[in-house]
C-alpha cells in the first residue's frame, strides 16, 4: 500500500484586513422620528456599549410611553381588585410594552417609566457594542423614516483577513493551518491566525479564491482596508 507523507510548503498570497462581520451592526430604528442631538457626531469615534449616541423624539414613542404609564398607574389604583376593568387595563400596559420593546427601547428606559417614571419626550439611542463609528449618516435636526441607517459600528477587536489563493495553490490550504501576515503600516510586526473559511467562489478577473483568517486586534493596529502579505503554513502531500 502506497503510504503519503506531508511535506512543509509555504503558500504566499496578499491580503487585506476587512471588518468582522460578526461584529458589525448597523443603527436603523424601527420607527420615524427626529434627532434632538447628536452625542457621537464624529465618523472614526469610539463608542463603548451603552453610550448614548443621539437623543431623538418621536411622536410615535411618546405615545406608547403615556398609554404604557396610563396603564400601570390605573393598574397600581385598582390594587388587587379583579374583573374586567383590570383585564382591559392590562392588555393595554402589556401591548404599549411590547411596542417598546419591539423599538429595541433601552431596559432601563422601560425600568424606569414601570416604576412611575415620567414620560420622556426625548429617548437615548445607544451603542450595543465597544468599539467604533465606521459611518455616520445622523445630523442633528434631522428627520428619519422607519429602517434608515443612522449609525453604522463595528467592534474591530477582532478582525477578518482575507487571503487571495490562487487557483493553484487551493488544494494545499485547509482550514486551521497556521497563517502570519504582515503589513508595510506596521514594520516589524507578525500578526498570526488560521485558516477559518475558504469561500466556495472563484473571482473570474483574477482566478483566485478568498480564504478568511480570525486576526485578534486587542491594541486597533490592524485597520479595515489594511493591505499586507500573507503566508500560509500548507503542505502537499507525496507517496513514499
Amino acid at each position: 500500500r502506497v503510504q503519503r507523507t506531508r511535506l512543509a510548503r509555504t503558500v504566499r498570497a496578499s491580503g487585506a484586513i476587512a471588518v468582522n462581520e460578526t461584529h458589525h451592526h448597523t443603527i436603523a430604528p424601527k420607527f420615524e422620528g427626529w434627532i434632538e442631538k447628536l452625542h457621537v457626531n464624529q465618523t472614526g469615534a469610539s463608542i463603548r456599549r451603552g453610550q448614548a449616541l443621539a437623543e431623538i423624539y418621536s411622536p410615535e414613542l411618546v405615545s406608547a410611553q403615556q398609554e404604557y404609564t396610563i396603564a400601570t398607574r390605573a393598574l397600581a389604583a385598582l390594587g388587587n381588585a379583579g374583573g374586567a376593568e383590570r383585564e382591559t387595563m392590562q392588555a393595554l400596559a402589556d401591548a404599549a410594552l411590547r411596542r417598546l420593546r419591539n423599538w429595541d427601547i433601552p431596559d432601563r428606559e422601560l425600568e424606569a417609566l414601570r416604576h412611575g417614571g415620567d414620560v420622556r419626550r426625548t429617548l437615548a439611542i445607544v451603542s450595543p457594542v465597544d468599539g467604533v463609528v465606521l459611518e455616520k449618516r445622523a445630523v442633528e435636526g434631522m428627520r428619519f423614516m422607519p429602517g434608515e441607517m443612522l449609525f453604522d459600528l463595528a467592534d474591530l477587536s477582532q478582525v477578518w483577513l482575507l487571503a487571495d489563493i490562487s487557483a493553484q495553490d487551493l488544494a494545499d490550504v485547509r482550514l486551521g493551518q497556521l497563517v502570519s501576515f504582515a503589513t508595510p503600516a506596521q514594520p516589524g510586526r507578525e500578526f498570526r491566525g488560521s485558516v477559518a473559511f475558504i469561500y466556495p467562489t472563484m473571482t473570474e478577473a483574477t482566478r483566485t479564491v478568498k480564504v478568511r483568517v480570525v486576526l485578534p486586534n486587542p491594541d486597533g493596529a490592524l485597520r479595515p482596508a489594511l493591505f499586507g502579505q500573507v503566508e500560509i503554513a500548507a503542505g502537499i502531500d507525496e507517496p513514499r
